[in-house]
């Protein structure tokens, strides 16, 4: 026996990721436009990173509360009553070390092995991938996509939807594919869910870029407090953290010391010096928010154009999230082309492949970048386009 035919099963088969492959194919390349994972090009603010030092030279590198120390949970309600005009109490908020183990946690809470839990596709891979290493099984419902357009069909939901489904994974705006639900879609999906007694996970990572104006439709605008939904999110996109790893759930009260539990067991917390970064960004953040939401729909409009123009390229302005996802005339293995791609033009997106059903002729590139960089990124392309 081999020494990886040893290890558990589920490990085995967790899936290589897509995107990353393409990122360790040609990272480090000079000239490199990398447009290829969800994170815009500023570094942290100042005035968060300023917050996290003081707190770690002032000896906050204890234990700490596994739910998160009581300042941020509460900048969490704050934040919450600012943007989505709600009142939630500090027992609803739960830090987690990222946005991803916000979801595991999730899983773990969810769902148990042989359990389902149905998801749109094309959709960001490691959800799928979290569900099948905690040993339930991922059902993916295809959104469906027309003159560039994508949209929710209830009824292919509804036929997924099986004894065994434990709860759907709802994430609007989408990564990848920017489509964003309306109130109704949030309503009719409430209904379904309500109707079978099963758990939504809410995905609004992207609720603030929303470029119709203020925020995304939310599961917020339209549930009952006693409604089956957890929310995940994370500090990465709005406050550019991503490599702080911080995130947070939202949950009824009464799930509370399973929650806790559960992070208890995985990380035993996030650290404090950097749970005062977030705070600050919650509390303070607001404008530089703005600044990006703004930086990416400037950005999502240069890029889009110029691939629109080149009648080439099927797709529409996103509604939401960070991603134009392109369907290129000529393209029909979207993992051979993203090679393609960054080898004759520098410019790294990921193959739609990596995010499932309905992505296998796509492209992903992330717009919430420097709108030169984009502009020349824009250039590369539509030559590249041009030339097939």
């Amino acid at each position: 026996m081999s020494i990886v035919s040893s290890l558990s099963p589920r490990a085995v088969r967790a899936p290589e990721s897509g995107i990353v492959e393409v990122v360790n194919y040609a990272r480090g390349r000079d000239g490199l436009l990398p447009l290829w994972v969800g994170e815009g090009d500023l570094p942290t603010p100042e005035f968060i990173n300023k917050a996290a030092i003081e707190a770690l030279a002032g000896g906050e590198t204890f234990y700490t509360y596994q739910r998160g120390i009581p300042e941020l949970r509460q900048a969490l309600s704050d934040y919450y009553a600012r943007h989505f005009d709600v009142t939630l109490s500090v027992e609803h908020f739960y830090v987690t070390g990222s946005g991803m183990q916000a979801i595991q946690i999730a899983v773990q809470a969810l769902t148990s092995p042989g359990d389902e839990l149905v998801y749109l596709t094309p959709a960001w891979p490691n959800i799928a991938a979290a569900l099948e290493i905690a040993g339930a099984r991922s059902v993916g419902v295809q959104l469906t996509f027309e003159r560039g357009r994508w949209a929710v069909d209830l009824d292919r939901i509804a036929a997924a939807i099986t004894p065994r489904t434990k709860g759907l994974f709802i994430n609007t705006p989408s990564n990848p594919t920017g489509w964003t639900a309306t109130r109704d879609d949030l309503a009719a999906i409430l209904a379904l869910a309500r109707k079978h007694d099963l758990w939504i996970m809410a995905d609004e990572i992207y609720a603030r870029y929303y470029f119709a104006g203020g925020r995304a439709p939310s599961f917020l605008d339209i549930m009952e407090l006693d409604d089956k939904i957890m929310f995940v999110n994370s500090f990465s996109k709005n406050w550019s953290m991503t490599g702080w790893r911080v995130g947070w759930i939202v949950a009824p009260p009464h799930t509370g010391q399973v929650l806790e539990n559960l992070i208890q067991y995985s990380t035993s917390g996030v650290a404090q010096f950097m749970q005062r970064g977030a705070v600050v960004a919650l509390n303070d953040g607001d404008a530089f928010v703005q600044a990006n939401i703004e930086k990416a729909r400037h950005s999502r409009d240069i890029l889009c154009d110029a691939l629109i123009a080149t009648n080439r390229v099927e797709t529409l302005k996103p509604d939401g999230a960070l991603y134009a996802f392109l369907k290129i005339d000529g393209v029909a293995d979207s993992r051979k082309a993203a090679i393609d791609i960054v080898d004759k033009t520098g410019v790294g997106l990921a193959p739609g492949a990596a995010f499932g059903s309905g992505g296998e002729l796509f492209l992903r590139a992330c717009f919430l970048r420097d709108p030169v960089q984009i502009r020349m990124a824009a250039d590369r392309l539509c030559d590249y386009i041009l030339k097939l």
